[in-house]
């Protein structure tokens, strides 16, 4: 990288110097000449109309010492009106020499334009000048004409005093280019050489590497993100290791129990109905146990997929919510749960019913793991400036921050509960992936030895 950037650097220069080299030295001179025709067509352009116009003589004797520039102006029987004369005998519109009458007969009255101009070399002098003549009025019914005589100097010594310095810089600043284009792509890629090792760390597993960037703006940010990228990847290596323990471990318990349970039946109650009975049962609710677990894992990879659609219906959310409550009442008999709903009246809400309702199941059943000793979960409803707010609240322990910051994680369980936690692990995983499909606002508000309150809002649409 340290060699590409200091061959584009020179590549750079070195065209530089290339142009600079034909622009000053091979098209000088032709340059020279087009600037000097289009700074004489401009002057004859300015002195026709300072000519109609009247009082002209004091303006062109100045323009003429200014530019070094012979003047004279012809009436339409090619007699001199006004001449000025400043070039000596290099002249072609003065003197012995004069050649005014013959431009204006061979050559501008054949101009449909009216306009004339060309380069000539004095015969006796030898000086290069360009002669340019100018109708005054129009082609078809001219007034005068004016005619205007300047040298163009030639610039071959100039060129040769250019060529010269031009090596003499030319030598210098690359050498200087070299040393400043090493200095400058050793500052460059250095950043970047060291980012690009610790890329290679990461790509081998080291994810808590952090990247070093520091050099100029640009890659001090593509550290910071790199270093934010390596954090994320070690914290969903983190998880995806937890997902495989625990889920390893999810599994292993009900098919360790399904099969101790069938070879006591094989080999002890298979002739007594009643421990049969007991030990089949035992089956039944780990395959259940078995089956909500892989459930869970299907649906929480679908949500995060996208794979998983919604299919949104209008419906009362109170009347919802009073149905679910009332089936969780059903196991206040032999759970001891108190399952309280308090509503402010009809909502009308337009979502997935279902995958809303298994929000708020699984919800109820997050607070009935980490409830208090009164065993009591509260479910609110309540209309806000911003949409339906449903709230379930338990009366626990609460949670820290730490937990807070990681309860919606996979597998994440806090440790701040009074009896044994039954579930999969992945409720309040489906839960996010559920509430960020229908794009409402949800988390939850908790404080150590006060409890916790899961809320979401549902949208007005």
């Amino acid at each position: 990288m340290r060699r590409n950037i200091w061959l584009w650097f020179m590549e750079f220069v070195l065209l530089t110097f290339t142009l600079l080299w034909v622009c000053q030295v091979l098209f000088l001179q032709t340059f020279y000449d087009r600037m000097k025709t289009k700074d004489i067509m401009r002057l004859a352009d300015r002195m026709i109309e300072l000519y109609q116009k009247g009082g002209y003589e004091e303006d062109f004797k100045q323009l003429a010492i200014r530019n070094e520039l012979c003047i004279e102006v012809l009436d339409i029987r090619y007699r001199p009106v006004y001449d000025q004369h400043v070039m000596g005998g290099s002249c072609f519109i003065h003197g012995y020499n004069s050649r005014a009458k013959d431009i204006v007969q061979e050559h501008l009255r054949n101009e449909a334009d009216g306009v004339y101009y060309g380069q000539d070399t004095h015969p006796i002098t030898n000086v290069k000048v360009l002669v340019y003549a100018h109708v005054i009025g129009s082609p078809e019914a001219p007034e005068g004409y004016l005619l205007l005589n300047t040298p163009l100097a030639p610039v071959t010594a100039t060129v040769s005093i250019i060529r010269r310095q031009l090596v003499i810089i030319t030598v210098l600043l690359v050498l200087i280019a070299a040393v400043l284009s090493m200095i400058v792509s050793d500052r460059l890629s250095k950043p970047i050489v060291r980012v690009t090792k610790d890329a290679e760390q990461l790509a081998h597993g080291k994810y808590d590497i952090r990247f070093d960037g520091s050099g100029y703006d640009e890659a001090e940010r593509l550290a910071e993100t790199l270093t934010y990228a390596s954090r994320e990847i070690n914290r969903v290596d983190t998880m995806q290791r937890d997902l495989i323990a625990n889920a390893s471990h999810d599994l292993r318990t009900p098919l360790t129990m399904l099969k101790a349970y069938a070879e006591m039946i094989r080999d002890l109650s298979g002739d007594d109905p009643v421990k049969r009975k007991e030990h089949l049962q035992v089956i039944i609710e780990e395959t259940d146990r078995l089956t909500a677990l892989v459930n869970d894992i299907l649906d929480l990879s679908k949500y995060e997929n996208g794979k998983m659609t919604l299919e949104r219906t209008e419906f009362d959310m109170e009347a919802r919510l009073m149905e679910i409550v009332e089936r969780y009442r059903g196991l206040s008999e032999v759970s001891g749960f108190d399952f309280l709903l308090e509503t402010d009246g009809e909502a009308i809400v337009c979502c997935d019913a279902g995958k809303i309702e298994q929000v708020i199941c699984n919800l109820m059943n997050n607070a009935m793991n980490y409830t208090g000793e009164d065993k009591q979960v509260i479910v609110t409803m309540q209309h806000t400036e911003d949409g339906i707010r449903i709230t379930v609240r338990d009366t626990g322990d609460g949670m820290d921050q730490e937990t807070l910051s990681r309860i919606f994680d996979k597998y994440y369980r806090s440790t701040n509960y009074q009896r044994t936690v039954r579930g999969t692990g992945l409720g309040l995983s489906i839960v996010k992936a559920i509430l960020r499909m229908h794009d409402y606002a949800f988390g939850v508000d908790s404080k150590v030895g006060v409890g916790s309150a899961f809320w979401f809002v549902i949208h007005h649409d």
